[in-house]
């Protein structure tokens, strides 16, 4: 039998110094999320592009001397100028402090609405998805007879019948915009519930309410963070079209749904009163939802497991 020489056992190992240059530290959850994330350069610009406009939804009222509902007759209809940057409207009002004062309560109303939306939405379709069995079925088969219902048509028929205002619209659009959020939540928490922490968590005695908001819930947040991010653009464009067609915002509440309205019968002669509103009202709903696919993208590998 031939013998092997112990030479052919040297082992062949990395030098230390080169380990330490190879070696990582473990990523978290969140940190790799946003290493996904940051890779995705469209996402990176619609973040970027997001974080400006809500700086200027918060700042831009504070760079220009003029009153977002001042009325100056002798000013009327001025083009954009060193004086009036976005020109002014058919009462002398400075469009620039306007399209800022607008952003912030077109943005205010996308948010509120989604906040709303995931609060009703992650305690129904959590409730339902842990409990199962009948209840489960009530609640989700109470849930489709809403979805059914056209959502427009829905919120204007609720805007008719309580009166325009912010509240109103903010109501309208959560009666049954939460539905969504539900069924996510729903699967998310059907998907979790039968793994070993949650009947761990069971077992050492653990009730519902603590199960549900350290474990089942906090497992959830990227598929919940996704929709929400997608929710604020369709109730920013919803606001929008509701004050175009005259059933939104009244006056002197400015909105860019508003300032649509009020630009739209004069865009052939003054078009900057419809460019400004309808420009920053595309740029808005391009950047929540180029971010929120980003975001999609960037857990997807996690959300599968």
């Amino acid at each position: 039998m031939m013998q092997i020489s112990k030479d052919k056992f040297k082992l062949v190992g990395t030098q230390l110094s080169e380990a330490e240059k190879i070696s990582k530290p473990s990523l978290s959850f969140w940190k790799d999320v946003f290493t996904r994330f940051r890779k995705n350069k469209l996402a990176l610009f619609g973040l970027v592009l997001l974080t400006l406009l809500i700086f200027m939804a918060i700042f831009g009222p504070y760079m220009t001397p003029y009153d977002y509902a001042s009325n100056d007759l002798s000013n009327k209809n001025q083009p954009p100028s060193s004086e009036h940057w976005f020109g002014t409207d058919d009462l002398g009002r400075d469009v620039f402090a306007r399209t800022w004062e607008g952003a912030r309560i077109s943005i205010f109303i996308g948010v509120a609405a989604a906040v709303i939306d995931l609060i009703i939405g992650v305690l129904w379709g959590g409730i339902a998805g842990y409990k199962g069995g009948r209840t489960d079925e009530g609640m989700m088969r109470l849930a489709d007879i809403l979805y059914g219902v056209p959502y427009l048509l829905l919120v204007i028929l609720l805007m008719v019948v309580l009166g325009q205002g912010l509240s109103t619209m903010i109501i309208a659009m959560s009666i049954t915009g939460w539905i969504n959020m539900s069924r996510i939540v729903r699967g998310q928490v059907l998907s979790l519930k039968n793994q070993e922490y949650v009947l761990a968590a069971k077992t050492l005695g653990a009730n519902t309410s603590r199960i549900m908001g350290k474990h089942l819930i906090p497992n959830s947040m990227g598929p919940i963070l996704v929709t929400m991010t997608l929710t604020i653009p369709s109730a920013i464009f919803t606001e929008a079209f509701l004050s175009f067609i005259g059933l939104g915002l009244t006056p002197p509440i400015a909105s860019w749904g508003t300032m649509a309205n009020d630009g739209l019968p004069a865009m052939r002669y003054y078009p900057w009163r419809l460019f400004f509103p309808a420009t920053f009202i595309c740029l808005t709903i391009f950047a929540f939802n180029v971010v929120g696919d980003g975001l999609r993208d960037a857990l997807d590998p996690r959300m599968r497991k």
